[in-house]
């Protein structure tokens, strides 16, 4: 840390001049002047005022409460100099990209330190006042301590996740039970073939036995040639072959429903990840395959030129099953006079400029112009009582728009279906911070 530069002499009469000055706008004195200041101290809200060369001209008492630091111990120095433990990277770069853009900038997940010890986030929107040259007000930092919203947020999105595993375990447990079964009779099937297996060598050993000690005789040969047909051997080289090749694929396919449910128990990364989006869709649509099947046939178009994608892969999973199931039951709500027709379910992944592409279409009814504006409210759902809780949208809009600060768009025609197309940065680093 930078030794503190000595605070500039300024009183406060000078402060508050050029401070109006810069906000072009009439400031009343006295009592006027005394109730503003009085008003902004007492803003729920942290309020930070840096001049034009980064030093503190503002300090509401928010700030003070929040970060831990008096007013007296920063006002008047350059606030890389205020020993603020926080994310000073994110900090810098809001402020460059404020002023670089002269827009508002808004910085989610500012990890910082209290001095008692306490790890806190942040989330702030820092703005650039393109003010006059003597304005003493460069820019604002404006923002709250959003700890307990992130707290809540991950614990909503972990029990949405686990809400959707527990309507999907019946479905789950079936998809286990088919492979399991025909592993059990391929199984069985071996155990009497071994022992079919262990006469034929037995009869064959005999046979050898009687051949050195010159005892082999037509009779013994024949009754020996009878029991190794009785047995089949042909019938034998044929099905254990077989056999064990579907007894591997029964083990694979136990074993990809496994591992795509361990993606749904886990809670996630704190850091993105590079991702192969495409294995990433393959185990979705493996866990979620017995809310599918039975209406509608599942098309994939996957870029296989796609590069890996920095995301958090455990939030981006529960995307694309909620949108998957979302499909599924759109085509069956559509299908319900005619329960013998398949929908088409169609996922396709591509890259566009610097951005990965994911389409998930459904031939479902479509959603009414009429409502398409709540579609990502909280706990708006179209479904009857008991069928939806209104978080899966929701929540996917958070994870992508949000936390991936990507695109979560929609498109729809009444009667013919729907199309969610998720888009996701490229150019994001992998190990940037949540």
């Amino acid at each position: 840390m930078q030794e503190q530069a000595s605070k500039p002499e300024m009183s406060d009469e000078r402060l508050n001049h050029k401070t109006c000055n810069c906000q072009n706008a009439k400031m009343p004195l006295g009592n006027g002047q005394n109730e503003i200041h009085q008003l902004i101290s007492l803003l729920p809200t942290i309020l930070i005022g840096l001049s034009r060369d980064s030093k503190i001209v503002l300090w509401n008492s928010e700030a003070e409460r929040v970060i831990g630091k008096k007013q007296s111990e920063v006002m008047g120095f350059p606030i890389q100099q205020c020993s603020i433990d926080w994310d000073w990277d994110k900090i810098d770069g809001g402020i460059s990209k404020s002023r670089t853009a002269s827009q508002p900038t808004r910085v989610d997940n500012i990890r910082f330190q209290r001095p008692d010890g306490k790890e806190r986030y942040l989330g702030m929107t820092i703005n650039y006042l393109d003010g006059e040259d003597d304005c003493i007000l460069g820019s604002t930092i404006i923002g709250a301590d959003i700890t307990d919203r992130r707290k809540l947020e991950t614990q909503l999105q972990q029990s949405q996740k686990m809400e959707a595993i527990g309507q999907l375990a019946a479905g789950i447990a079936h998809e286990i039970n088919t492979p399991t079964q025909f592993v059990g009779d391929n199984t069985r099937f071996f155990q009497d073939a071994f022992e079919d297996l262990r006469k034929i060598i037995r009869e064959y050993e005999n046979l050898i036995g009687k051949a050195k000690s010159d005892s082999l005789t037509g009779d013994l040969i024949v009754g020996a040639e009878k029991r190794i047909q009785d047995m089949d051997l042909e019938y034998l080289e044929q099905e254990i072959p077989v056999a064990l090749q579907h007894t591997l694929k029964g083990v694979d396919r136990i074993t990809k429903i496994v591992q795509a449910m361990k993606i749904f128990s886990h809670p996630g990364m704190i850091t993105k990840e590079p991702t192969d989006i495409n294995q990433e869709i393959e185990k979705t649509i493996t866990i979620s395959r017995n809310e599918w099947k039975y209406v509608a046939q599942m098309e994939t178009d996957f870029d296989s030129n796609l590069p890996a994608v920095p995301c958090f892969r455990a939030e981006l999973n529960q995307v694309i099953l909620n949108l998957i199931v979302n499909a599924a039951h759109a085509i069956a709500e559509a299908n319900e006079n005619a329960s013998s027709e398949q929908g088409i379910i169609r996922i396709r992944t591509y890259h566009k400029d610097n951005w990965a592409k994911i389409r998930i279409s459904d031939t479902g009814a479509g959603i009414p112009q009429e409502i398409r504006h709540k579609i990502f409210d909280l706990f708006f759902t179209t479904k009857g009582p008991g069928k939806g809780s209104g978080q899966g949208l929701a929540i996917s809009h958070s994870v992508i728009v949000e936390k991936h600060k990507g695109t979560l768009d929609l498109e729809s025609q009444e009667g013919k279906g729907t199309t969610f197309i998720i888009g996701l940065p490229l150019g994001a680093e992998p190990d940037e911070n949540e």
